[in-house]
């Protein structure tokens, strides 16, 4: 992850309580080789185990990411950056419309058959 990318993501972490003065034990990993190591995992679409010895140990890593997944954190992280990548492109940071490819939908099996084709 570049310093770019690192600075724009960062703010969109929570605090760890005992930053914030709350008490707490320190965490034992940086956010950011955290998030390394799950953008690599993605990319090579290896298993969890199967994680390098680079990046922290692989039960830690998918312990912060189950938690962030739990919270909602990685949707509201994917929602804000695509938030801000459509209005550096001069568009509204919310879509307006959506497409549903009818192919999908009229072969999906909840659908029953007398309102397909």
């Amino acid at each position: 992850m570049t310093d770019a990318e690192w600075a724009a993501i960062r703010p969109l972490l929570p605090v760890p309580a005992w930053l914030q003065g709350r008490g707490g034990r320190p965490e034992g990993y940086c956010h950011r080789q955290l998030l390394d190591a799950i953008r690599y995992l993605v990319a090579g679409g290896i298993s969890w185990r199967a994680m390098p010895a680079d990046f922290p140990g692989w039960g830690r890593v998918y312990a912060f990411f189950r938690r962030w997944r739990e919270h909602g954190l990685i949707a509201e992280c994917h929602d804000r950056l695509r938030g801000k990548v459509r209005e550096r492109e001069g568009r509204e940071a919310e879509p307006t419309a959506g497409i549903i490819d009818a192919q999908s939908v009229r072969a999906a099996a909840t659908v029953p058959s007398t309102s397909r084709g």
